[in-house]
């Protein structure tokens, strides 16, 4: 089984910066590809980035330019900087993974955090 804990969030003014940390605990075997959702007040909950155990990220076209996905292995935690963020931005952010392979009593299909609130005022 996996933990995962987010950090990081807050009250920003757009323009502003935020880091937002996500740190992973347990069976980390059971740890892949790692990715930020977000999920806005009335609205689906939708894909930031993603990086894959290579390090390879992704990025949703609303962010891409602004937000940076990082990985820090020895540690077990994954990071999100968010630059020049705008009021569209306000969400809670969800950190999630998947060990690419299920293992009964070991390893579920997905893991989630709690999430952290990211709010931008204009």
């Amino acid at each position: 089984q996996v933990q995962l804990v987010e950090s990081g969030g807050g009250l920003v003014q757009a323009g502003g910066s935020l880091r937002l940390s996500c740190a992973a605990s347990g069976d980390t075997i059971c740890i892949s590809a790692m990715g930020w959702y977000r999920q806005a007040p009335g609205k689906a909950r939708e894909l930031v980035a993603t990086i894959t155990s290579g390090g390879s990220t992704y990025y949703a076209d609303s962010v891409k330019g602004r937000f940076t996905m990082s990985r820090e292995y020895g540690k077990n935690t994954v990071f999100l900087q968010m630059n020049s963020l705008k009021p569209e931005d306000t969400a809670v952010y969800y950190c999630n993974t998947d060990p690419g392979t299920v293992i009964p009593g070991t390893c579920a299909l997905e893991y989630w955090g709690q999430g952290t609130q990211v709010t931008v005022s204009s």
